[in-house]
């Protein structure tokens, strides 16, 4: 091995940290949307209000379901343009591989699925 070859290796692998720590600390503020998703997937979704009789509806959680909707939809939006800014623009105007920064938003639900673990065990 020469001493190029060892250095391209570890710059590439050295760069690879970057797109990974920044994608972890998108995903802390992506845990708002996350969690409004899962909360209307879980508790929202699965009510039977619709029914002549319903015997799993929970009017509380039906009121609070169109204000998280549209707490969802805000929270999301303002998640979805931070990846593209960070995850997209930037790579390409610093001239940086962008297929390193698009693998590693598999990061960004990565503390969400972490406090959902932790939850879980309480």
């Amino acid at each position: 091995m020469t001493d190029t070859r060892v250095g391209r290796e570890g710059r590439a692998r050295s760069a690879l940290w970057g797109p990974a720590l920044t994608n972890l600390g998108l995903g802390v503020p992506a845990m708002v949307p996350l969690h409004l998703a899962w909360w209307l997937l879980t508790e929202y979704l699965p009510m039977d209000c619709a029914l002549a009789e319903p015997a799993n509806c929970n009017y509380e959680t039906l009121d609070n379901g169109f204000v998280l909707t549209v707490l969802l939809v805000v929270t999301g939006l303002l998640t979805l343009t931070q990846v593209i800014v960070l995850d997209v623009a930037l790579p390409l105007w610093h001239g940086r591989r962008l297929s390193a920064w698009l693998g590693a938003a598999v990061f960004i639900p990565v503390p969400f699925l972490v406090s959902l673990a932790l939850a879980s065990q309480a």
